[in-house]
């Protein structure tokens, strides 16, 4: 399982697809099936049977994208930010953290 640089509650961009341009916050990161969840991004109608008391009903909710088709954004600058890994030495340890490969900021 690859160890992605795009974490949950992290701001990103969709670069390609239907939804390009639009940003959002991401929900959740699936992984095993190498998409992402973005907030406000990529909703779909789903079709709820009636159950018990509850009617039925159309929900809408967000569909997941491809890990590929979104990029880290910088919300305070307003551009995509490509991320790196790099060891920094905290406490006497060493730490891997994400950073901006144009500034070299640390990202986490």
């Amino acid at each position: 399982m690859a160890n992605y640089k795009i974490k949950r509650d992290d701001t990103v961009v969709v670069i390609s697809g239907k939804n390009k341009g639009r940003t959002g916050k991401v929900l959740q990161v699936l992984p095993a099936r190498e998409r992402v969840v973005v907030e406000g991004v990529n909703v779909v109608k789903r079709h709820v049977k009636a159950t018990g008391d509850n009617a039925g009903r159309v929900v809408e909710k967000e569909a997941s994208l491809h890990i590929s088709n979104v990029a880290l954004w910088n919300t305070e600058d307003s551009r995509r930010v490509r991320a790196a890994w790099s060891y920094v030495e905290e406490d006497g340890k060493r730490k891997k953290v994400r950073i901006d490969k144009s500034t070299q900021a640390r990202i986490d």
